[in-house]
C-alpha cells in the first residue's frame, strides 16, 4: 500500500457487502411474483421510503440501524438523498458532535452560516457544516485557487497532520486567499476550520454509494417487505439472534414466519403466500448440503407420508440426528402432527431408507412384492411431549422460539394476575409507566461483579412479543437468585427506565409461574372421543391442588354429549393440559 503509488501505480479497495447479495436475493423473490424490479432505476425521491427513515424503522437497514442512529433519523426527518449521505458521514466519532446543530439547521431552529459567504455554493447543501473530505478541497480551489492536486495533497497533509506540510501548506493557503479578498487572519480560521474537520472528515463519495445502497434496501423493506425480510434472513441463517429479531420485526408488520416444513420450504428462506417459509438449512445441524437434497428428491411432488419421505431419500445424504433435529423444528409436521411420534419414527426411516438402497445398488427385485409399497406404520405408545418441552426441542433446533412459547398455555392467567406482553410494556414505559408485571422464560444468566465489587446480574428473557434484559443486584439475587435459572419461566416485578440506549429494567420481585398459578383456583375440560383415552388421562392426573376437572365424551358422532366432573380437587397445570391434549382420543382441552 505504501509503496504502490510512489511507484506511480493507482490503488483499488475493493469492499465487500452482503448487503448487495441481500438486495439480489429479494429482487429475484420479488420476480419469482411477476414483478420485474430494477433496482438501480427506482424513484430517488419515494416519499413512503424517507418516511421509513423518519419513522425510525431501519433495523435490517445498510448502516442505518443502531439505536443512536435512529433516533437521529427521527429527529433529522430526512427527505432527501443528501439527508442520508451526510447522516452516513457524521454518524461517526468526531462529526457525531455536529449532528445536533445539522438537525436544527434543516428544520429552521438555528440559523445556518458559513465561514465565508463564498461558501455557501459548497455547504449549502450540508447546512454550512463541513463534513466530507472532498468540501475540504473545494473551499482550498475556490478560496486559494488550489488545483484538484494540490488540494488533495492538503487533505491529505491535514487528515496525516505532518506538522512540516502543515506548515507550508498555511502558508500556501494563506497567499492563495490574498486576491480573494480574505484576510490573512479568516484565512487562518478558515485553515485550522478546515485542518479540524478533515483530520475526521468522511469521504462523500464513499457515503453516497452507502447511501444509495441504503436507500436500496429500505426501498425494499417499505414496498416489499416479505421479500426484504426472508432475504435478510437467509443473508443471517447463522446468527440465531439476528433471525428472531428479525422475525419479532416481520410480526410488528403482521408478517408470519412460519416453522421449516419437508413439503413447503426451500433451501433458504423464502416467500409463499405472503407468508415467510423458514429456510430448511437454517435449522441448526442440518446444513446447506442436507436441506438441497430434500428439495431436491421432493421436486414439484410433495411426500405423502413418512415412508414416502424415507423411500425417496439417500441414507448416505442424511442420518439420524440430523432427521431428529429436523422433527424439533417442525419440519415433518405436515406429515406427522404429533412430534414425539416423529421423533420415534426416524429410525424406521433410516431404515428404510437404508434396506431401499441396498437393493436398488444390488439390482435386488422380489417377484412376490405387490406394485404398491408395504404401508409406513407409526410407532404406538409413544409418550406425549407436553407443550414445555415441545417448545425447549424447537428451540434447541432453531435458537428461538418459533411455533411456540412457554408463556403460551399461560394467557388467561396472565389475564388475571395483569402480567403484561414485553412489546406492551415497552410502548407503556415510553409513554410515561414506570413499573410492571412482565413474564418470561429465562435463557441465560451472567453473574458479574458491580464496580464496588457486589454481585449483579443480568437476565436475558423471552415471551411470546420478544426478547428483553432485566438487571438484579445484591438484595434481589440474595432473595430470588434460586428460581432465576436458565430454563425456568418467571413473573417479574420490574422498575423500568426510558433511557438513550433503550429501556432498562431493574428488578424488583420474581416467583415462578406455577407458583403464581397454584394461587388460583383452575378449571380443566377434557372432550373425548374415545373412552378408550379415559385411562391416560386417569394416570396424567394428580390428586390435590387447586383444580377442578370436567370430562366432555362425545358420543354417536357429535350427536350427544355427555358432561362429568370429577369429584375432588386435583393438581391443574399448563403442563398436565398440554400432555392430555397431545393423547390419541382427546379432541380439545380447555384451561381456564
Amino acid at each position: 500500500m505504501k509503496w504502490v503509488e510512489p511507484a506511480g501505480l493507482v490503488k483499488f479497495d475493493f469492499l465487500g457487502l452482503k448487503t448487495l447479495t441481500t438486495i439480489q436475493y429479494a429482487v429475484e423473490m420479488v420476480r419469482k411474483r411477476g414483478i420485474e424490479l430494477d433496482i438501480d432505476a427506482i424513484p430517488i425521491d419515494d416519499a413512503a421510503t424517507y418516511n421509513l427513515y423518519a419513522r425510525g424503522d431501519t433495523y435490517g437497514i445498510f448502516q442505518f440501524e443502531s439505536g443512536g442512529m435512529r433516533r437521529a433519523l427521527m429527529d433529522l426527518k430526512p427527505d432527501r438523498i443528501e439527508d442520508l449521505i451526510a447522516m452516513n458521514a457524521l454518524y461517526r466519532p468526531g462529526p457525531m458532535d455536529n449532528i445536533p446543530s445539522f438537525i436544527d439547521r434543516k428544520h429552521g431552529r438555528e440559523e445556518v452560516e458559513y465561514p465565508h459567504p463564498k461558501l455557501s455554493q459548497v455547504l449549502d447543501e450540508t447546512y454550512g457544516i463541513i463534513v466530507y473530505q472532498e468540501q475540504v478541497m473545494q473551499i482550498a480551489q475556490l478560496l486559494s485557487g488550489y488545483s484538484l492536486g494540490e488540494a488533495d495533497m492538503l487533505r491529505r497533509a491535514m487528515g496525516k497532520k505532518i506538522k512540516a506540510e502543515m506548515d507550508n501548506q498555511r502558508v500556501r493557503f494563506r497567499e492563495g486567499s490574498g486576491p480573494q479578498g480574505v484576510s490573512e487572519a479568516l484565512a487562518d480560521q478558515i485553515f485550522d476550520l478546515l485542518a479540524k474537520f478533515a483530520n475526521y472528515g468522511f469521504n462523500k463519495s464513499h457515503a453516497a454509494a452507502y447511501a444509495w445502497v441504503s436507500y436500496q434496501t429500505a426501498y425494499l423493506k417499505q414496498h416489499f417487505p416479505h421479500e426484504f425480510y426472508a432475504a435478510s434472513m437467509t443473508l443471517d441463517m447463522a446468527q440465531t439472534d439476528k433471525l428472531s429479531d428479525f422475525r419479532r420485526e416481520a410480526g410488528k408488520k403482521k408478517i408470519e414466519v412460519v416453522p421449516p416444513c419437508v413439503n413447503a420450504s426451500e433451501v433458504v428462506f423464502s416467500v409463499k403466500d405472503d407468508r415467510i417459509h423458514y429456510g430448511l438449512s437454517a435449522v441448526k445441524g442440518v446444513g446447506r448440503a442436507v436441506a438441497e437434497h430434500i428439495v431436491e428428491v421432493r421436486g414439484d411432488k410433495p411426500f405423502k407420508d413418512l415412508g414416502d419421505f424415507a423411500r425417496r431419500v439417500d441414507p448416505k445424504a442424511i442420518n439420524k440426528r440430523t432427521l431428529e433435529t429436523l422433527v424439533n423444528a417442525g419440519a415433518f409436521d405436515a406429515l406427522v402432527p404429533r412430534r414425539e411420534i416423529a421423533f420415534a419414527a426416524m429410525d424406521q426411516v433410516v431404515g428404510t431408507a437404508q434396506a431401499l438402497t441396498t437393493e436398488r445398488n444390488e439390482g435386488q427385485w422380489n417377484m412376490f412384492a405387490s406394485s404398491e409399497p408395504e404401508p409406513f406404520r407409526l410407532p404406538t405408545s409413544v409418550p406425549a411431549w407436553n407443550s414445555t418441552e415441545r417448545a425447549d426441542r424447537e428451540l434447541s433446533a432453531i435458537g428461538f422460539h418459533l411455533s411456540a412459547h412457554p408463556l403460551d398455555a399461560y394467557s388467561d392467567l396472565f389475564e388475571r394476575l395483569r402480567v403484561q406482553r414485553w412489546g406492551d410494556f415497552e410502548r407503556a414505559v415510553k409513554d410515561g409507566a414506570s413499573a410492571g408485571r412482565l413474564a418470561g422464560t429465562i435463557s441465560s444468566r451472567n453473574d458479574r461483579r458491580t464496580r464496588k465489587g457486589t454481585p449483579m446480574m443480568i437476565l436475558s428473557l423471552s415471551d411470546q412479543s420478544g426478547t428483553f434484559e432485566v438487571i438484579a443486584f445484591s438484595e434481589q439475587i440474595t432473595q430470588f437468585g434460586a428460581i432465576l435459572q436458565p430454563g425456568n419461566s418467571v413473573i417479574l416485578e420490574v422498575g423500568a427506565q426510558e433511557r438513550a440506549e433503550g429501556i432498562s429494567l431493574m428488578l424488583n420481585g420474581a416467583k415462578p409461574i406455577e407458583g403464581a398459578a397454584e394461587s388460583i383456583d383452575r378449571q380443566l375440560t377434557i372432550f373425548a372421543a374415545d373412552a378408550k383415552a379415559l385411562p391416560s388421562v386417569g394416570a396424567q392426573l394428580k390428586r390435590g391442588g387447586n383444580g377442578t376437572v370436567s370430562f366432555i365424551v362425545i358420543r354417536d358422532a357429535g350427536a350427544k354429549e355427555y358432561e362429568i366432573e370429577l369429584p375432588g380437587k386435583y393438581a391443574v397445570t399448563a403442563e398436565v393440559a398440554g400432555g392430555i391434549k397431545a393423547l390419541e382420543g382427546i379432541t380439545d382441552v380447555q384451561f381456564n
